[in-house]
Parts: structure tokens; sequence; C-alpha cells
């Protein structure tokens, strides 16, 4: 094999990689050579153990299909840094993902060219991130894969679920999509005894099961799943009860503050209500710091209040 159907055979991997499906005339333009030349490219691929699908009609069309091993892929400059980075910095509320990020990063480092070894060293060495309270619930990542075939495939599902008051049940859903917030994981789905859509919390999943039945896709109510269970999750109940009414526009609040979404509720022009309400006092305290600059009056419990008064006069014992 010449070295320049080498670098040919490379640069049809490449193009195979990026798109699901391609012409056979289109890889003959890309690569500038003839149809026949890339039907005998593809064969070579295929005897090399990748496995390409072919389909007839004019032309032919070629996909990269799935195999029993995972086939080299091959990046460009940018695809490589951002993969490096991301696996560094590798977290996400999930158990264990560290360790097997870092053995992936190990792979990939050690076939990176020089001048790019130079990027991801200085972008490692620059991006450090802060930690301002304990982890929290970790997530199994094995529990995430298999919960992420199931929204895929349209799988029902049975598993146990654990409430918060510790109550454990069983429950058989329509799996539909997997939602981040923070450290926390949520799975959307359809609760087939109860007929209603339910937001479970990943961390409190316990033995998933397939059921091997499948169903058509259940459209979500607004079509937006990320909406869908921040508004569910804004309105379940929670052990602390705090609302301020902010003397500044909703938009202002939520240009200036992050992460708190349908938490805000706008009352005029100029004011607006914010829910800090939360199972524990130090996010309470947190939401409303983030308020910044801007005037509030509060209605909370009264841990709230005293928790609030407490944190005032530790501070300023510690700048008088």
């Amino acid at each position: 094999m010449t070295s320049d159907t080498t670098a040919r055979m490379l640069r049809l991997l490449s193009l195979l990689q990026t798109r699901r499906e391609w012409a056979g005339l289109d890889l003959a333009g890309r690569l500038g050579v003839t149809v026949r030349t890339v039907r005998r490219d593809i064969d070579r691929l295929r005897e090399m153990g990748y496995p390409v699908d072919s389909a007839r009609g004019h032309g032919g069309g070629y996909r990269l299909a799935s195999g029993t091993d995972l086939p080299p892929l091959l990046l460009d400059d940018e695809e490589a840094v951002a993969i490096a980075v991301a696996l560094r910095t590798a977290a996400g509320g999930l158990t264990g993902i560290e360790e097997t990020a870092l053995r992936a990063l190990a792979k990939l480092e050690q076939v990176l060219p020089r001048r790019l070894r130079g990027q991801v060293a200085a972008l490692q060495g620059s991006v450090t991130g802060i930690t301002w309270e304990d982890r929290g619930p970790r997530t199994d990542p094995a529990l995430l894969a298999a919960l992420a075939v199931a929204c895929r495939d349209h799988e029902i599902l049975t598993f146990d679920y654990t409430t918060r008051p510790g109550a454990t049940s069983a429950r058989r859903v329509e799996p539909c999509h997997l939602v981040a917030s923070g450290s926390l994981w949520y799975l959307l789905a359809h609760d087939v005894d109860k007929d209603d859509w339910r937001v479970f919390r990943l961390d409190r999943i316990s033995a998933p099961t397939p059921t091997g039945h499948r169903v058509p896709p259940r459209p979500v109510p607004g079509e937006d799943p990320a909406s869908f269970v921040a508004r569910r999750l804004s309105a379940a109940p929670t052990r602390y009860r705090a609302v301020a009414t902010v003397h500044a526009s909703a938009d202002h609040v939520r240009a200036h503050t992050r992460g708190l979404a349908t938490r805000i509720r706008p009352t005029a022009d100029d004011t607006c209500l914010v829910d800090a309400s939360d199972d524990s006092l130090t996010r309470v305290g947190q939401t409303l710091a983030a308020l910044g600059d801007a005037d509030y009056t509060l209605d909370a419990d009264p841990q709230v209040l005293r928790h609030l008064r407490d944190t005032a006069h530790r501070t300023l014992r510690a700048t008088g």
C-alpha cells in the first residue's frame, strides 16, 4: 500500500466518522478520486476490521457501523484538546468517573502531537474548580448508562426507588430523558402504574431491570425536558421555607444569579419573588447571598431566620 493510498484511507476514515451516512459520489468528490476507488478503499477498511455498511443505489451509500471493538478515532486538533481538557476536569456527580477519565486521558496524551501537548498542559495548569460544600450524593456511571439506553430504546424499565422519607417502592416506568442539575442527575419518566410523569433522582434508584417491552416515544409536556424537570423540582416540598420579595426586576435577578430558573417569579416591573426554599440551611443562605446588592424582604421559617442571624453575627465578630 503506497503512502498516498494510506493517507487517502485515513482521510476516508475521518470522513466516515463525521457523518451518519455518506453517498459514494460525495466521498469521491471529497477525496478527489473515482467512486470505484472509494469502493476499493472501503473494502480495505473492512479487511482491517472497520465495520462499514453499504447501501445499494446510484453512487452507493456508506456508514461506519458499531462493531465489537471501538475503532481508532481520528480527531482534529480542536477536538483532541477539548476531549483532553474534559477528561481532566471530569466529575459531574458520578461515582468513580475520575479514575476512568484519567485512564482514558493517559491513553490520549500518549498519542497527542507535541504541538498539542503544550496547549493541553497550559489549559490544565490554568483551570481549576471550587468546591463550596461536600460532594453530596454520587451517581453510578453504570446506572446512568443503563438508563440512557432505556431512554434511547423507549424500553419500559422497573426499579426500586427510595423516597426522601426513606420508604422504598417498586416502580415501572417509560424512561424519557436524563437531566443533570448541579451534582445531581434526574430521570424524567412516565410512571406506568400512576399514569403520570415523574422525576426520579438517580442516587435513589436501585436494581434497574429492562423488561424487553418497547413503546412509542411519549412527548414531554411543553416539549422541553429540562424545563419540565426544573418546574417539578421548584414545586417539590422542602424542609426549610424561604421566599424573598426582591426590589429588582426578574430580568435583573436572572442576569446576576445562576441556577434559580423557575424559582424567580415577577410581581411587577421592578419587583419579583425568589423562592430560596431548600433542604439545606447553607444553600438557602447561598441563594439569598447570590441576590447581591438587591434589597429584599424575607418570609421564612424560624430555623432559616435563626441561621441567617447566627451567620451574620459570626461575620460581624470576625470583622470587628
